[in-house]
């Protein structure tokens, strides 16, 4: 799992429908989910610190948790099936811990309110996202392609710790 941040939400260009943007620790790649409108505003109001005059939606799961006790520890976005995200939020009340099936918008919506961490599964990231930083890709498969075209067996043999009489009797 990498953990993730919310960066904003954006509109596509073509059919004009909000997208929240997850970056992951290094800027360097970023995993778009389409959400609809209410959830948009929802989490731009968490991201800005908004409080309604009375609790909305993601606010009264809040209190929920709250006034029984439990706490969010984090959420997890596990799955991508028919272009369709699965997330959960994992919630811990004394020893049990549970997590319930919930939309990834809803679940970052609660998670930016509570500063609970955003979790996205690697099968997820390489499936869906999308890259921020493709310089950085491009220099980092460059320096992998020279130092594999300068390696030599004997690099290997003295990177294992080996001499070279113990690598010929191991093969």
């Amino acid at each position: 799992m990498i953990e993730m941040r919310v960066a904003g939400i954006a509109l596509d260009a073509v059919t004009r429908s909000p997208i929240v943007l997850l970056k992951d620790g290094s800027e360097r790649r970023a995993l778009p989910i389409y959400i609809g409108q209410d959830q948009a505003r929802a989490i731009i109001a968490a991201l800005e610190e908004k409080k309604p005059p009375r609790p909305l939606t993601h606010d009264l799961m809040i209190n929920f948790f709250t006034a029984l006790g439990v706490d969010l520890e984090r959420i997890i976005i596990h799955s991508l099936q028919d272009n369709t995200f699965y997330a959960v939020l994992c919630i811990v009340q004394g020893e049990v811990k549970k997590e319930i099936d919930c939309r990834p918008s809803d679940a970052i919506a609660i998670a930016i309110r509570l500063g609970t961490p955003i979790w996205v599964m690697e099968e997820v990231i390489v499936e869906a996202s999308i890259p921020v930083d493709r310089d950085a890709d491009e220099e980092e498969r460059q320096a992998f392609r020279d130092f594999v075209a300068n390696l030599r067996p004997g690099d290997l043999i003295q990177q294992a710790g080996l001499t070279t009489e113990e690598s010929q009797e191991e093969n």
